[in-house]
């Protein structure tokens, strides 16, 4: 058999060697003529699996590393009996850092006591569910809204998720965490629009770090100038990599679709879409794992609370893990090679990857770096 991969997908190579003929290829480069003969392809979201390419071919399964899908036309595969499967919370906690290096960089820079904010978290599924958990960590106000979720727990849902124009008025953050669909009850496509942006009520900080199209590029300038957000931040872009420079110029925080990133949000990636090829085609591979290697810089470092607040000593933990203010400046400084960007990306690893030596903490502390998922030693 012959699976093509995207050449970016990191720890997959000696995956399938032994069982199938294997080719690495960027994911633009993957055409109709190469995977006229393929039986899978293990891609991201720069490989368009539609008819185009598909059409004629052999392909029988695909997989995507990816939590997101909208790159592969699904009515097509299911019409035409091609099995597919993306990576659902493969990268969630790599979203979950990212989010929280942004809310302690907002709060540095705007004086916030983050136990005052009010965040409304939009799409609470394997990413948005983290975000909520570790806002509740920092003490803000959490407001859900999912109305899939909402209708498919009833009562339950009523009593734990609000509408949408329940955040618009009262949420001081707002962070989208949906998938993109582009029709139905539950659209989001351009759910960042006029009518969203006009409608909100507090002047918040938008962030957007789930799919570029959820949000209106035109009427988040708009919000911008006029006063109806008070800052963007954002690392999933219309029309990627191709994206809007005065958009850019006006973004708070901007970065190149990289908020996934991480080396162990990758590698499960890579082993949810190995374990999906192995089991469809019985090819054996269900122990195969991937090995990650690269380790942080300081992996155990010493914080000192004496003298700090809680947030802080968390602010502390978190930047030393990632401090999102280097991506954000080397974007501003690269923009024009988006895609180098990511293929090139510096090793990050999550908060479970750090080891923090104490000092003058107290036990509350303590346990909220422990929830975050830092390991703990005592001096």
């Amino acid at each position: 058999m012959k699976i093509i991969i995207d050449d970016k997908i990191p720890y997959i190579r000696g995956a399938f060697e032994e069982v199938a003929e294997v080719v690495y290829l960027p994911g633009s480069k993957t055409t109709p003529e190469i995977a006229k003969d393929a039986d899978a392809i293990v891609t991201r979201t720069r490989t368009i699996c539609n008819e185009k390419l598909l059409a004629g071919s052999s392909v029988k399964f695909i997989a995507t590393a990816t939590i997101g899908y909208d790159h592969i036309d699904t009515d097509y595969c299911e019409a035409n009996g091609i099995h597919w499967t993306n990576a659902p919370g493969c990268n969630s906690k790599s979203v979950e850092q990212y989010i929280a290096s942004t809310l302690m960089v907002l709060a540095e820079k705007n004086g916030w006591n983050l136990s005052e904010k009010c965040i409304g978290v939009v799409g609470v599924g394997n990413v948005g569910s983290k975000v909520a958990r570790i806002s509740k960590i920092f003490g803000m106000k959490v407001l859900l809204n999912d109305p899939p979720r909402e209708r498919a727990e009833g009562s339950e849902g009523s009593e734990k998720f609000v509408n949408l124009q329940t955040i618009m008025n009262e949420a001081d953050i707002i962070t989208l965490h949906v998938p993109l669909n582009m029709k139905g009850e539950d659209a989001t496509f351009h759910l960042g629009n006029e009518t969203f942006l006009n409608g909100l009520k507090r002047q918040p900080v938008l962030i957007n770090s789930c799919r570029g199209e959820v949000i209106e590029t035109d009427a988040v300038k708009s919000a911008l100038k006029n006063g109806q957000i008070s800052a963007f931040v954002c690392d999933c872009w219309e029309n990627e990599p191709d994206i809007d420079l005065e958009l850019l110029s006006l973004t708070e925080i901007a970065t190149p679709h990289i908020a996934g990133y991480s080396k162990d949000g990758k590698a499960t990636g890579t082993l949810m879409s190995v374990q999906a090829i192995s089991e469809f085609f019985g090819l054996g591979l269900e122990n195969w794992k991937p090995t990650v290697v690269e380790q942080p810089a300081e992996p155990v470092f010493e914080l000192d609370g004496e003298g700090l607040s809680d947030q802080q000593i968390i602010a502390q933990a978190i930047i030393h893990t990632y401090d999102i203010r280097n991506d954000d400046t080397a974007f501003i400084n690269n923009v024009a090679h988006f895609e180098q960007l990511r293929g090139d990306y510096p090793t990050r690893r999550e908060f479970p990857a750090f080891t923090i030596r104490i000092k003058n903490l107290n036990e509350s502390i303590l346990t909220k770096l422990q929830q975050l998922g830092f390991k703990i030693q005592t001096t």
